[in-house]
């Protein structure tokens, strides 16, 4: 069972779905209809996988599943509010971060591609010409 509501976020109203859960409550905003999109247009263009390709894949998230540790990451943003926060309480001059060029984003199926395109290139084509036959040694 849950409660509808609506509560103000970031200058916008909301709907909220109000659940109990152990002793307190688990709010979840909900989307207005037109803030929901039809998926197709997103997915239209994913060619069927072949049954190899799905399989490997299936393998390699099984073998790097594991249980959720929440500990093992750090909220760097909020470590860095606190350390500018801490050097403006002791006076400390704050200086801009320097801009940094954005990551190298690599499309793995490009590569891919790209090396099985690099590999074909290298094998040798088959000759058009005839051979001619092995010239022979000249006899004493």
């Amino acid at each position: 069972m849950v409660a509808l509501g609506r509560v103000v976020l970031a200058r916008r109203e909301h709907v909220i779905a109000l659940e109990p859960k152990g002793r307190g409550l688990v709010g979840t905003t909900l989307r207005y209809p037109y803030e929901v999109r039809d998926e197709k247009p997103y997915f239209e263009d994913i060619p069927d996988l072949p049954k190899e390709m799905l399989d490997l894949a299936t393998h390699i998230v099984q073998t790097k599943s594991g249980h959720f540790d929440p500990s093992q990451f750090e909220d760097r943003y909020e470590n860095a509010l606190i350390d500018l926060l801490k050097k403006k309480q002791a006076g400390e001059k704050i200086e801009a971060p320097r801009e940094t060029p954005p990551p190298r984003v690599v499309n793995l199926m490009e590569a891919l591609r790209a090396s099985v395109d690099a590999e074909e290139k290298k094998a040798p084509a088959p000759s058009t010409r005839a051979r001619r036959p092995a010239k022979k040694k000249a006899s004493r």
